[in-house]
């Protein structure tokens, strides 16, 4: 900029940070892997090169938990991450390095991947904004990745930021850059702004879950939930009931997925430096033997007869005026956040990701006081809904003193980035305005 005497792009001194998952040449990218320390890349990552030609400042790297396959964020390597708001607490994960840090104020965007939830948990945690684009919208090459060379859900790269508009413009700089002039496996799609704009030119219509029949979310989730829907209507959107079929499959079918090699993936890399398997992952890697070629097959089947039939479910609800919903609202998970080791559940993100959907999590306020009068006491559909009551009975009020963050998570269809983020954008206005005092007595 000396030089040139302007800016050197669209994101010029803008500070970023990501998981260390990225490529960064000269650094090691070791996934939470003690075997994966002390070999630098040699390379930066294409999204690495392309937030730097646009300007950004790399400042750092975050933690992530071994193997990046679990919902905290724990490794042999780097240790235990923990909530600013309590160290007893988790931050999420995978990417619960890069909340924390925007949750501090330590970058202004950071950049993580999801291939379960590992973006949008430790937003919903943290209380701040995740993207998680679908797979081929952004670049991947140079990010390493545990089970490298699966097809049958692909991870994916997105941005996380304090401010929605962060997202977006991150979002638009990158598309109109071209990424996939730089990655094969990026689709030539470029920024569509009228998908955006229509979002904020009439009401919208939006398909709201708020419990996907196998774990209930927490009182505080289904209040935030629950008050964000009624001032969505009074400000004149339309309102659609959300159903849960096909959300078990999908997610069950996701577990299979994730486990289809018998763990040996995750095995090869902790056997490389004899490091201990953090609990969450020996239980995974533990899970099963690996499935034949024959078995896989069966399996991708099963995946593109649900991504089929979630298209058609899509296209056959509609609103009292015909319309179908443009974007869904749902929770981000069944709690807020909780202490180490408590995470389990967490179908409410991957069953996006064995669609490959969009998703984006915004802020939808915090516990509150009165959440703990709520009755949580029923028969448990099975173990992890019993798992998933016993957290919030047993540490409900101090949760409550904490005033712990509750996210909403908004979701499109396939490759619908755009019009997510401009449905977020109105949906978000609108919490924004519901978490003022005045306008929240108001609604009671």
């Amino acid at each position: 900029m000396i030089s040139e005497k302007q800016p050197m792009g669209p994101l010029h001194g803008l500070v970023v940070t990501l998981k260390d998952q990225f490529n960064i040449k000269g650094y090691d990218s070791t996934l939470g892997y003690v075997g994966r320390s002390f070999n630098p890349a040699t390379d930066d990552a294409v999204l690495v090169k392309m937030l730097k030609s646009l300007g950004a400042i790399v400042l750092a790297k975050s933690n992530l938990p071994q193997s990046i396959m679990w919902c905290e964020t724990e490794n042999p390597l780097w240790g235990l991450t923990t909530n600013p708001m309590n160290k007893d607490y988790t931050p999420g994960g995978s990417t619960g390095g890069e909340a924390v840090l925007l949750s501090c104020g330590a970058s202004m965007l950071g950049w993580g991947t999801d291939i379960g939830g590992s973006i949008r948990i430790p937003s919903h945690m943290m209380g701040v904004y995740g993207l998680k684009p679908s797979s081929t919208r952004l670049p991947y090459q140079g990010v390493p990745v545990s089970t490298e060379g699966q097809e049958h859900v692909p991870s994916s790269i997105g941005p996380m930021a304090r401010d929605l508009s962060m997202i977006k413009y991150a979002m638009h700089s990158l598309i109109e850059s071209k990424p996939w002039d730089y990655d094969a496996r990026c689709a030539p799609l470029p920024w569509r702004g009228h998908l955006y704009e229509e979002m904020h030119s009439r009401p919208l219509t939006i398909g709201v879950l708020m419990d996907d029949g196998v774990v209930r979310p927490h009182p505080p989730i289904t209040r935030a939930l629950r008050d964000a829907v009624e001032a969505l209507k009074l400000e004149g959107h339309e309102i659609v009931e959300w159903n849960t079929e096909l959300h078990e499959q999908c997610i069950r079918t996701m577990d299979m997925f994730y486990t289809a090699d018998g763990g040996e993936d995750i095995r090869q890399d902790i056997s490389r430096a004899g490091e201990p398997f953090i609990p969450h992952v020996k239980r995974l890697v533990n899970r099963g033997k690996a499935i034949s070629v024959y078995e896989y097959w069966k399996l991708n089947k099963k995946k593109w007869d649900l991504q089929q039939g979630y298209l058609e479910k899509w296209n056959s609800i509609q609103s009292a005026t015909g319309r179908k919903a443009d974007v869904l609202l749902m929770p981000v998970m069944p709690h807020t956040a909780v202490r180490h080791g408590g995470c389990g559940w967490v179908g409410y993100t991957k069953v996006w990701n064995v669609l490959d959907y969009t998703a984006l999590v915004i802020p939808g306020g915090t516990i509150q006081s009165g959440d703990v009068d709520t009755p949580f006491s029923y028969p448990a559909r099975g173990p992890e809904d019993e798992w998933n009551q016993g957290l919030w009975n047993k540490d409900k009020d101090e949760m409550a003193a904490m005033n712990l963050p509750v996210g909403l998570q908004i979701v499109g269809r396939k490759l619908e980035e755009e019009k997510v983020l401009g449905a977020a954008e109105v949906i978000d206005r609108v919490v924004k305005k519901l978490l003022q005092p005045r306008y929240s007595q108001a609604l009671t």
